[in-house]
Parts: structure tokens; C-alpha cells; sequence
């Protein structure tokens, strides 16, 4: 199944490196009640993620908030160091992004975003998209065709459609 405009989020778990050390936000702790953004990318450290997607929501990340976004996120089949060290290194954490890690895919297969890239060596990682969500449910989706471009799911893109 591929997630659509319309469906609700499974229920999840994800990892995320807190203050305090490692630790955990439900889909349910991040969306009930909420508006929120998430995109997803192939990997911290890669190409397109590094200068592109997530520049676009460093950019934007204030205008975003400033239509009513209670959350950004950024998920990522990595580990909770790696994004977060990656989150210091582009300043997302500075402009308020948080970072989630589905640290085994298993999310990302199940809402039906997984791809893998064997030259590069990507395996079970996540397609390029971003996503509005209002109380769990997605309102707005954009799917990149191909992960090595960011054309559609940028924060300019979410900004537009907030």
C-alpha cells in the first residue's frame, strides 16, 4: 500500500536523539490535534538531501511555523546519531526541524516509500517526499518520480500549498 492524500498515518514508533538521550514520539504523539510537515529522503549526507531538500526547509522553516505548522520533521532511514550530527551540520536543529529516525525502513516499507539503489549502496531507504498532515491525516503528498531530485518536495512546494 502507498500512502495517499486523504489516508490516515499507521501507527509508528521513532527515534529521535532528545536533550536527554535517546527516545521515542509515537504517530499518534505527533499528530493527534496537530497540523504538521514531514519530508523524508534517501539519507542524511547524500547529495541531493545535503543541498537541496533540506536547505529548502532550514529556508523556509519560520514561514512554514508562521501558517500554522505545530511540527517539522525530517525522517530518514538512519540511525538517531547520524541525524542528529547531520542536523547540527546543516543547522536544522537551529531552525527548529526535528529529526526522526526509522532506523530499520520498516515504516517507510509499510506506507510503501522504500526503494533501494545497490550501486550507491541504499538499500530499504526512503523515495524523496514531503507531506502535510492534520490530525494524522495527510491533506497534502509529493512524491519525487526519481530520489537523486528535489523539483516537488521542497519547503518552497509545502509553503505553497499551507
Amino acid at each position: 500500500m502507498t500512502i495517499s492524500v486523504g489516508d490516515k498515518l499507521p501507527a509508528a514508533t521513532f527515534r529521535y536523539m532528545s536533550e536527554d538521550g535517546p527516545a521515542s514520539h509515537s504517530t499518534s504523539d505527533l499528530t493527534t490535534g496537530k497540523k504538521i510537515v514531514i519530508f523524508a529522503l534517501p539519507g542524511a549526507y547524500t547529495g541531493t538531501c545535503s543541498t537541496a531538500h533540506m536547505p529548502s526547509f532550514v529556508r523556509n522553516a519560520d514561514a512554514i511555523r508562521a501558517k500554522g505548522v505545530n511540527g517539522i520533521y525530517c525522517l530518514a532511514v538512519n540511525d538517531i546519531f547520524v541525524m542528529q550530527s547531520w542536523a547540527k551540520e546543516l543547522e536544522a536543529d537551529t531552525a527548529g526541524i526535528s529529526m526522526l529516525s526509522d532506523g530499520d525502513g520498516s515504516y517507510t516499507a509499510e506506507i510503501g516509500f522504500d526503494f533501494s539503489a545497490l550501486p550507491v549502496g541504499l538499500i530499504g531507504r526512503s523515495k524523496r517526499y514531503s507531506m502535510i498532515v492534520e490530525d494524522g491525516v495527510v491533506t497534502a503528498l509529493n512524491e519525487e518520480k526519481n530520489p537523486g531530485v528535489c523539483d516537488i518536495s521542497g519547503g518552497e512546494t509545502i509553503l505553497d500549498q499551507l
